[in-house]
């Protein structure tokens, strides 16, 4: 009789990306799974997942909101909704297994299932785990991390050390920078660097890129601009007319943008650094300043301990970061050097390694 799989979790693309590779890996391991993904409503998980061709549930549920506490007023109402939720959608997939991923709404369906005597397996993909993951891993069959050193979170006996699941697209890829630039509409000729501040985008570093446009196009460069929804309007107002910019809220071909670059300027989460050791190019992260206990500058640390990146930080992207680009782009040699050195930390079969004890424990 076929396996079924609940994969929950989401909000951010550092989730789910990574469930998604993972959804993939246990279908190539048997055929015949069947695999149900339980979300968020109005989270980006509902169009993401879909998209890949599975089926998801949407879930009534928020984050506690830090900024503004009147906010959290409906919050048990909606842990109450989702845990009934949970229930009736457990009762009728009636799963061999509950994989979480992280995101909030991994946490009620991970829950019921472990009440229920359902085995559940964590992904964590960070340095510093989440409360969320933190609290379900005492109870979970197996917790597969990004990094070692993680008994500080989770029990040592259930912990097995992966790495991050990186989408098979940007693993598999075979475009050719020549053709990658071309789905973007720019020049072969020329160096491109790609901007993305995550799925959700990054104000700072959007910011530093909007006040140097001038700059850039002084030294003949191209940008690939992934800006998220909040800024994609100013973005697009500014690059008007600019036929060396592509810029939209969110890249759908993420290996293309890749492909097409010779730097990229990033966020240092978990799963942007395995997608750019993977991808092998020339990185300058800007870590998140709020991430829990400032993993991002953890991250980003150390490669640029293995001169496999480098660093801005965040309070100075707006008065370094272009010059530093720009740097880079007339420097071959370190260019090149950064993008030998982060492709040796590249880790490819983390999907494989997840899908096969999560197979072989149920």
């Amino acid at each position: 009789m076929a396996k079924k799989i609940i994969i929950a979790g989401g909000g951010t693309g550092g989730h789910i990306f990574p469930a998604i590779a993972i959804a993939n890996a246990l279908k190539k391991e048997d055929p015949f799974v069947q695999l149900l993904f339980v979300g968020a409503k109005g989270k980006m998980e509902m169009e993401k997942v879909p998209r890949a061709g599975y089926e998801i549930k949407g879930l009534d549920i928020a984050g506690f909101n830090r900024s503004s506490l009147i906010r959290n007023i409906g919050l048990p109402l909606k842990l109450v909704k989702s845990f009934l939720q949970v229930r009736k959608i457990i009762r009728g997939f009636r799963p061999d297994a509950v994989v979480g991923v992280g995101g909030y709404s991994s946490y009620p369906v991970l829950r019921f299932a472990q009440l229920k005597g359902i085995p559940t397996f964590i992904h964590e993909a960070n340095s510093f785990a989440g409360k969320t993951n933190i609290l379900l891993g005492k109870k979970a069959a197996k917790i597969f991390t990004g990094t070692d050193g993680m008994e500080k979170f989770f029990p040592a006996e259930k912990i097995r050390v992966t790495g991050n699941p990186v989408r098979e697209a940007i693993v598999n890829t075979r475009i050719s920078r020549e053709e990658a630039l071309r789905t973007f509409g720019l020049e072969a000729g020329k160096k491109t660097i790609l901007i993305t501040g995550g799925s959700l985008g990054a104000r700072s570093i959007n910011e530093a890129i909007a006040l140097h446009l001038e700059d850039f196009e002084k030294h003949n460069l191209q940008l690939i601009w992934q800006t998220g929804k909040p800024f994609a309007g100013e973005a697009k107002k500014r690059t008007e007319g600019k036929g060396h910019i592509w810029t939209h809220d969110f890249i759908n071909k993420m290996e293309n943008a890749y492909a097409a670059s010779d730097i990229v300027i990033s966020r240092s989460g978990a799963m942007s650094v395995a997608e750019l050791c993977v991808a092998g190019r020339a990185v300058i992260f800007v870590p998140y300043p709020y991430a829990a206990e400032d993993h991002q500058l953890v991250n980003a640390s150390r490669l640029v301990e293995k001169q496999a990146a480098l660093m801005v930080k965040d309070n100075e992207a707006a008065s370094t970061l272009a010059d530093r680009a720009i740097a880079l782009a007339l420097d071959d040699a370190k260019r090149e050097g950064l993008s030998t050195n982060i492709e040796k930390l590249k880790i490819t079969d983390a999907d494989k390694v997840i899908a096969g004890e999560i197979m072989k424990t149920i």
